[in-house]
């Protein structure tokens, strides 16, 4: 059962509000990875195991839309097998989100990841890492469980 928070933010996406476009105009700007001081939807990250605690980052994570191109073969063939267009990537956006991230943060455990807006470019999904060597997080027994599943 989603939370007013959540029901909030979806609402305002719906609607494509004000408020939020004027942020995603900032977001536009910023680099693909960015990481921010706290989460847009606190009642999801919540869920997802953030906490406001030292060794717990999020992550703003943009990734681009549009489907995959292959090069077009120069032997004759019937149009219909060419085989250029209508190719699916076998895995989500928000998985290369997460993915992208963990790349750019190798010493960090994820611990979650929620869609944040989209447009007609872009993806933006919010990414929850953990540090588990971190003594915050290593002295929380809830913290240390979840970062070291990971």
């Amino acid at each position: 059962m989603p939370g007013s928070q959540d029901r909030t933010w979806v609402r305002l996406w719906r609607e494509n509000a004000p408020e939020l476009r004027e942020r995603v105009v900032a977001w536009r700007r910023q680099p693909a990875i960015c990481r921010i001081e706290r989460p847009s939807r606190p009642q999801r990250a919540r869920r997802l195991g953030y906490k406001a605690k030292q060794g717990i980052t999020v992550v703003r994570m943009r990734v681009g839309t549009g489907g995959m191109r292959k090069k077009r073969p120069t032997g004759g063939r019937r149009p219909k097998h060419l085989g250029v267009v209508r190719i699916k990537a076998d895995v989500g956006m928000k998985e290369v989100a997460e993915r992208r991230v963990m790349e750019r943060h190798p010493n960090m455990r994820l611990l979650g990841s929620y869609f944040v807006y989209k447009d007609g470019k872009h993806y933006w999904y919010e990414v929850i890492l953990a540090d588990p060597e971190h003594p915050r997080v290593s002295g929380d027994p809830e913290m240390r469980t979840r970062a070291r599943a990971s």
